[in-house]
């Protein structure tokens, strides 16, 4: 097998490695652009929920369209901050490429919605909404596995969740629920017995 590998040529080493970190961008292009766009989904499905639309046109009705426009709104920011980036040729975390993909979604939506004014004022909004966002999930991601390694941690060494001392609900051990099970296949008579006999002395 290693004479296999040594006589390949080179070419074919590095077309390989090269598909091979291609499938590894695609999949982060398609995480950073997929999930983003489905959180809006239900975030503004969520929004809908709390319209005061829901009354006028019916809560189905509002949720749906909030959601949609959410998911459209974000799937068209994603989808221009993944194209800057590759157009760039930067890493993923650099934040003007988010103000490029705001400012052109705001400008592109905001002319479809309302004219050379709304173009103007969403480009500024989305601009600095989107680079905001992104500056925040860049600086919580690593808190965020931080946390999740610790939980990992904890959830190996017994559980994440601890039940308080005082709580009536407790997480057996193995010799307590021998203890338990020693106790109910104890017939019910020999348990009175015992606990008169006790009661008497």
């Amino acid at each position: 097998m290693a004479s296999e590998d040594s006589e390949t040529p080179e070419g074919e080493v590095q077309s390989s490695s090269s598909a091979s970190t291609s499938t590894s961008y695609s999949d982060s292009w398609k995480e950073r652009v997929f999930i983003p766009t489905f959180l809006a989904g239900i975030a503004g499905g969520g929004a809908g929920l709390m319209s005061r639309h829901r009354k006028v046109d019916g809560l189905a009705k509002t949720s749906a369209t909030y959601a949609t426009n959410l998911a459209i709104v974000t799937g068209c920011y994603c989808g221009a901050r993944e194209l800057m980036r590759a157009a760039r040729k930067t890493g993923p975390d650099d934040l003007l490429n988010s103000a490029i993909a705001g400012f052109g979604t705001g400008a592109l939506l905001g002319l479809l919605q309302g004219g050379q004014i709304a173009a103007v004022r969403y480009s500024i909004i989305f601009a600095i909404a989107g680079t905001t966002a992104d500056f925040a999930t860049y600086r919580l991601n690593p808190l965020l596995k931080s946390y999740s390694e610790g939980n990992r941690e904890n959830s190996q060494k017994g559980g994440w969740l601890k039940w308080p001392e005082w709580s009536p609900i407790q997480v057996l051990d193995e010799e307590a629920i021998a203890a338990k099970q020693a106790r109910e296949q104890e017939p019910y008579s020999q348990r009175a017995l015992g606990k008169l006999s006790k009661e008497e002395s």
